[in-house]
């Protein structure tokens, strides 16, 4: 059996969370590429893209519009481009005891562009933010916690190829 037939596998038996999740460009972009990036309030220092559950009845992009307004206050966006594939990773042990019963998240990941005059608002209902920023893609991984890196240098990569980043 070959490494990516028992990944493969091994996914099967795994219980993935349907979520989405958007890197959000600044209202500068395509002018100038930054990235909007925010640190969790309930992890120390783990900085991240907006994400979220996809709610059962809700395809990817209501969901995406839905967590953006209630993560960073605003659904004032532009979808620039989805990546064309789902994309999964495991939780480290202290999350997955958290999110029981999924072992990690599948996501759908999206590029979107404020529009200009688009409102960040990280004090929503129930803050997940405590600070938020726009780094240049180069600065991304001084900030990304750890167990999201890998996603986040496939999905970087590919729309750096396609020409949007």
């Amino acid at each position: 059996m070959t490494d990516k037939e028992n990944e493969e596998i091994t996914k099967e038996k795994k219980n993935y969370r349907p979520n989405v999740a958007a890197i959000v460009l600044s209202a500068k972009y395509p002018e100038k590429c930054e990235i909007f990036i925010a640190s969790r309030t309930d992890v120390e220092n783990a900085w991240q893209f907006p994400q979220g559950g996809i709610d059962k009845g809700e395809n990817s992009k209501q969901a995406l519009f839905r967590e953006l307004e209630e993560e960073i206050g605003t659904r004032a966006i532009e979808i620039v481009a989805e990546y064309p594939e789902w994309v999964s990773y495991d939780f480290p042990a202290a999350i997955a005891k958290k999110m029981y019963p999924y072992d990690g998240q599948i996501q759908k990941y999206y590029l979107v562009k404020l529009k200009k005059g688009a409102k960040i608002n990280i004090n929503t209902e129930i803050p997940e933010f405590s600070e938020y920023k726009f780094v240049p893609t180069n600065k991304i991984y001084d900030y990304i916690t750890f167990f999201k890196r890998t996603v986040y240098k496939q999905v970087l990569k590919y729309f750096k190829k396609e020409g949007y980043i």
